[in-house]
């Protein structure tokens, strides 16, 4: 270790660094050509092949072109995805038996029939004591 100074380790350290940092973003335009749904199959190839024959031109340029529309599509399928586990979220948690919800939503909905008219006050009573029980 004595013939290797601090001052190299943190060059070398940094470099390390860079390089890995350049690896995820090679890795991540190369997933964003493959979802890109308005690039066809040729403008994919094309945009492929220049990544992996010329990688840091490649992908340079790639985030210089298309650097605005990926970050628009990263944003588009978070949406989704968070779209998506709320709609599980709400089938899941959502109601259980006879397509009724939490009681507390049971019991306004049996006000409000109620209160038009549709049941009468003893099948209100009925109706809430079967959602209380």
């Amino acid at each position: 270790m004595d013939d290797y100074p601090l001052l190299n380790l943190f060059w070398t350290m940094l470099w390390f660094f860079l390089w890995i940092m350049w690896l995820f973003l090679l890795f991540k335009v190369i997933g964003d050509i493959f979802r890109d749904h308005s690039l066809n199959g040729w403008a994919k190839a094309g945009w492929l092949i220049f990544c992996i024959v010329l990688p840091y031109l490649g992908v340079l340029v790639y985030v210089i072109a298309r650097g605005r529309s990926m970050g628009e599509r990263d944003v588009k399928r978070a949406k989704e995805s968070e779209a998506a586990f709320q709609d599980y979220i709400r089938k899941t948690a959502g109601p259980q038996e006879g397509g009724g919800g939490s009681a507390a939503h049971e019991l306004a909905r049996l006000a409000e029939l109620k209160d038009k008219g549709a049941i009468t006050p003893e099948e209100f009573e009925k109706a809430k004591a079967k959602v209380l029980a």
